[in-house]
């Protein structure tokens, strides 16, 4: 461990020392590079704007899509409510009529269900 911190302290060392020789070498005038870093500044401040707009404008987008998802599962939900007491008022009437019809198919079942006995009784 005390090689790798050794190693980045170096580093980091050399890179500042590398940036400051660069800077104070460099050909363009202190006022050229005034110049620079303040264009770089407001740019930076534009830049920084436009994330702040364009962060405000997605979370108004948001919470728009959210309320309109919203109501639209609101209105979702009854029309499926709607629909299905529309089918159980079509349906119940029939229900009667149709347990009525199982009821008489399983008399006719067991009816069937005792002639077989009986005819196997006869026939032994």
């Amino acid at each position: 461990m005390p090689n790798s911190k050794s190693l980045f302290l170096g580093v980091l060392t050399g890179g500042l020392i590398g940036a400051s020789v660069s800077l104070l070498t460099t050909p363009s005038s202190g006022s050229d590079m005034r110049l620079r870093v303040k264009e770089q500044s407001e740019r930076l401040r534009e830049i920084t704007q436009e994330l702040k707009e364009n962060g405000i404008d997605l979370k108004d987008q948001l919470t728009q899509t959210s309320k309109e998802g919203a109501e639209l599962l609101k209105d979702l939900s009854q029309d499926i409510k709607t629909s299905v007491e529309s089918w159980k008022s079509t349906v119940e009437p029939h229900q009667e009529n149709l347990q009525e019809h199982l009821r008489q198919i399983e008399e006719g079942i067991k009816e069937l269900e005792e002639k077989m006995k009986e005819q196997n009784a006869n026939q032994t």
